[in-house]
């Protein structure tokens, strides 16, 4: 499991377009990488929704936002074309990544110790160390919680990240029905 302080574990993975992403390729930057279970479900959709409506705030303080999850490349794209989103999504289908970042292993689900993807959260600093771990999370509010502590520890910020409902998720809404006139009442 991550710790503050420690060297952030080095990794290359496939992003939505299948060119590969590392971990020294950002130095320099603030990461934030989010580990979720399965793209294109409720919670992990809200999660992304959340990190992308909140883009313009981590980019302010020179963060990039990395969804992780087991899922293929290809799956990746359909996903962000689909809710729109601005976030970078890294494919680890073996595990790897996910297991050094202590996002893969026991979990209960549904009462029930099953093996899976740990929604999980690390931030890392410019100079490729763990800043913060989240080691469970719940995807709606997460991105901003993230945010404020980036702030707290990169300092500045001047757009505060987005809270509530993402606009994808809003807009994924059914519309509301019509109302339908009062009828008039005989006597």
């Amino acid at each position: 499991m991550p710790k503050p302080g420690a060297a952030a574990p080095a990794f290359t993975l496939p992003c939505q377009d299948g060119s590969p992403v590392s971990l020294d390729s950002l130095a320099g930057s603030w990461v934030v990488i989010y580990f979720y279970p399965k793209d294109d479900t409720p919670g992990c959709t809200t999660e992304a929704c959340e990190f992308t409506a909140s883009m313009r705030a981590f980019a302010a303080l020179g963060a990039k936002v990395l969804g992780v999850s087991p899922d293929s490349p290809a799956s990746h794209a359909r996903f962000m074309a689909k809710h729109r989103l601005a976030v970078t999504l890294l494919s680890d289908t073996d595990k790897t990544m996910m297991k050094a970042y202590g996002a893969w292993g026991q979990k209960l689900m549904y009462g029930k110790p099953v093996t899976g993807v740990i929604r999980s959260t690390v931030l890392i600093d410019p100079k490729g160390r763990i800043a913060q771990h989240w080691p469970k999370v719940k995807a709606a509010g997460h991105a901003a919680a993230v945010h404020e502590v980036l702030v707290a520890l990169a300092g500045g910020g001047t757009q505060p990240a987005a809270k509530g409902k993402p606009v994808a998720a809003r807009a994924a809404r059914k519309p509301a029905r019509a109302r339908q006139p009062a009828r008039k009442r005989s006597r």
